[in-house]
């Protein structure tokens, strides 16, 4: 039996989302101590040296140079465009909204493509959950401008968690046609070199202003994590879930990352939410698990995972 057919998809996809869940709060210590841009940079630079390594030792073929360019310009939209979005937000907000707004709104935004693009049916119930998604947003939104005076650049951090949740539906719905022709391991390594690329672009501005020698230990303790755990074996994992099972089904895994980051925010990071954006979040979760629970494939169409040559 191949590793492929041995490993679950929905396993993969779990300990995806106990990676991530857990990268909110640990990407918002590093946050703390250094500009966002360059937070960006040392998680996905990071990230990029492991994966390149691990290409190198296990091999993977040599991908068309079509299936390359594809899995690179992936990189610009899943790692630099959502993460450049990402910790400028956190910079602004606290972890507990990232961690709602971006794993809860990607699948609603995820299902409303599907639909308007005629790629899912059209039902009340998609309907039914995309409005009270919608609705559970704009009250989450509310809630968070009600909360200027803890945090006055809430709102502001808020949409760009919003917008960090635009750029992963899409890296999600890409991610098939991103795994044609390509293995997974490959697919990640090539994305997440090209977005670490530019988020050093971005970042250079900022670099010489690090007081590097006065980084806590907890910093670079959390820095290793993130390169290695929340962005090297966890979008790893991602790609393979994607390809095994399509991108709905993906993004239902989704709903576990808030549970993760609720405790890990309050928890290491002492956050909480307002009470508005409490009951924000609850429609918003309600509203999302309704639409995207139209989206998952019959059984009889059910997705094949790609083949892939030796991967990790």
């Amino acid at each position: 039996m191949s590793r492929e057919k041995g490993a679950s998809p929905y396993l993969m996809l779990s300990i995806t989302m106990v990676l991530w869940g857990s990268a909110f709060s640990s990407s918002k210590s590093v946050v703390e101590h250094v500009p966002h841009s360059v937070a960006a940079l040392l998680r996905f630079g990071g990230a990029a040296l492991v994966l390149l390594v691990a290409v190198k030792v296990f091999g993977g073929g040599k991908p068309a140079p079509r299936a390359r360019r594809r899995a690179a310009s992936a990189g610009v939209l899943g790692v630099f465009a959502y993460n450049g979005c990402f910790f400028w937000g956190l910079s602004l907000a606290p972890s507990l909204d990232a961690g709602i707004l971006i794993p809860v709104m990607s699948p609603v935004l995820t299902s409303l493509f599907l639909l308007l693009t005629g790629r899912g049916r059209v039902s009340a119930g998609r309907l039914a959950g995309l409005a009270l998604g919608l609705a559970g947003a704009a009250i989450f939104f509310l809630g968070a401008g009600g909360s200027a005076q803890q945090y006055p650049s809430r709102l502001a951090g808020d949409a760009l968690f919003l917008l960090s949740a635009v750029c992963w539906a899409a890296f999600t719905l890409a991610g098939p046609r991103v795994l044609s022709g390509i293995d997974p391991l490959s697919a990640t390594a090539y994305a997440t070199c090209t977005g670490a690329v530019l988020l050093g672009v971005l970042a250079a501005p900022d670099l010489p202003d690090v007081d590097w020698s006065g980084l806590p230990t907890g910093v670079w303790l959390n820095v290793v994590y993130l390169a290695l755990g929340a962005a090297a074996v966890a979008n790893l994992l991602y790609y393979r879930g994607v390809g095994a099972v399509g991108p709905a089904s993906a993004s239902m895994m989704m709903f576990t990352v808030p549970v993760v980051n609720t405790v890990c925010g309050t928890v290491f990071l002492g956050e909480s939410f307002a009470a508005l954006q409490a009951v924000g979040a609850l429609i918003l979760s309600a509203g999302a698990v309704l639409a995207a629970l139209q989206d998952r494939p019959s059984r009889h169409h059910a997705p094949v995972a790609p083949k892939t040559s030796r991967t990790l």
